[in-house]
């Protein structure tokens, strides 16, 4: 006898049968209906090919962030989060040419809004910094973003090396409906064009590239359903 586990999955069976039209007998499976003919994906442009990145133009490695000063104590905890941004935008924008292969050419007018102050004053479009160890190596990364407009943002982690330098880890551009951190994992949530479902790209530590590499991509569910805690964006009113 099934036990009381096993029955909600022994009933989805049947109900997929029951909507196909299908039926079970002593051999298997049989369907009367027209499966259809199956046909081979169309492959489209297949002549023409994206030119290789320039050097240093792959938003995904890791690079010192130039003039700053080097970090004595090996520790993140006193850093400034707004000049460190202000540093790592500003050599971007000048390394691609506000082409945007780097950073939004929008980045350089957002950070001016910020001030010496210290958390970069009531205007600043730089998230307060959240430290955590992403690298595992027990000491904490520096994790923020820059805010480009009411919808789109400029993640990034920061690490500081053996030397007292500050390297950039993760770069990325994107609407950030979420997030998360966990041991040496970050999960950035966004939405897709499928209002039902929002992407999860997870980054965990590569030290062997010496970043933050995608490990993973899934869709999980918005919390229109009733099983789903997911923030997902509103539609507009």
């Amino acid at each position: 006898m099934p036990s009381s586990r096993s029955l909600p999955g022994l009933a989805a069976i049947l109900a997929a049968l029951a909507a196909t039209g299908g039926c079970a007998d002593v051999e298997g499976l049989r369907n009367d209906g027209d499966l259809g003919t199956v046909h081979a994906p169309q492959s489209l442009w297949t002549n023409i090919r994206p030119d290789p990145p320039e050097p240093g133009q792959k938003p995904g490695t890791a690079a010192v962030v130039p003039g700053l000063p080097k970090v004595t104590d090996l520790s993140m905890r006193g850093v400034d989060a707004v000049a460190v941004i202000r540093a790592d935008v500003t050599a971007a924008t000048t390394q691609d040419g506000g082409t945007g292969r780097l950073v939004d050419p929008r980045a350089i007018q957002r950070i001016a809004l910020c001030t010496q102050a210290v958390d970069g004053g009531p205007d600043c479009p730089v998230r307060p910094a959240v430290l955590h160890d992403v690298t595992g190596n027990g000491k904490d990364e520096l994790i923020t973003a820059l805010d480009i407009d009411g919808r789109l943002s400029e993640l990034r982690v920061y690490t500081v090396r053996d030397d007292g330098t500050i390297a950039r880890i993760l770069s990325r551009s994107a609407v950030l409906e979420g997030v998360e951190v966990a041991a040496e994992h970050l999960a950035v949530r966004e939405p897709t064009s499928n209002p039902k479902y929002v992407a999860v790209s997870d980054y965990v530590w590569d030290p062997d590239a010496g970043i933050m590499n995608l490990s993973q991509l899934t869709l999980d569910e918005c919390s229109g359903t009733k099983t789903s805690s997911t923030p997902c964006t509103r539609p507009a009113a």
